[in-house]
């Protein structure tokens, strides 16, 4: 018998980047085995003076650990996301602490989105959507689907994805919260 805390889950996070500007849209709910500990969860942060959006997805001591050292390398490359997003990683993926976080990180200014791993992995996406987490594969089908089928806008398309994510997805909830730039 174990005495170990069950892991955390409960998390989508989705980042949709288009011509009208950029949003990251994320549920509120954490969940701890199979009880819901928490609905209305803020995975979302502004950085840089607000001109950046980040999200995570994963533990959430292990996120906000990520979020402060993120937000140290948004401040240390002056705004550069791209320059940041490969400096953390690069950090991430090779600091004996950090590489042990169990989180993804995914972040968005006016010219771009990432996704941020501790394997190394900074990819942006071909088409501008990014999700991760519990509900991400469905978030991102209903988001390509939207941006596909209508000319919503960033944070409209984003907050929908959501929506459809948390009438399938038992680890994410309806407590949306959106960013936008």
């Amino acid at each position: 018998m174990s005495l170990a805390a069950p892991p955390l889950h409960g998390t989508t996070i989705i980042a949709v980047h288009r011509e009208d500007g950029c949003a990251i849209a994320g549920d509120g709910q954490v969940t701890l085995g199979q009880t819901v500990v928490k609905h209305t969860a803020r995975k979302i942060r502004r950085l840089h003076n607000g001109q950046v959006l980040a999200g995570f997805a994963g533990s959430t001591a292990d996120a906000m650990a990520l979020f402060s050292k993120f937000e140290a390398k948004i401040e240390e490359y002056r705004g550069n996301l791209e320059r940041a997003a490969v400096e953390m990683s690069k950090d991430w993926r090779t600091d004996r602490v950090l590489r042990r976080l169990e989180a993804f990180l995914v972040a968005a200014d006016h010219s771009a989105a990432f996704l941020l791993s501790g394997a190394g992995d900074v990819i942006t996406p071909d088409d501008g959507l990014v999700a991760v987490g519990s509900g991400g594969p469905y978030a991102l089908a209903a988001a390509r689907a939207l941006a596909a089928h209508t000319d919503m806008d960033a944070a409209t398309l984003a907050q929908e994805a959501m929506k459809v994510t948390a009438a399938i997805c038992i680890y994410t909830n309806d407590s949306i919260m959106v960013e936008r730039l």
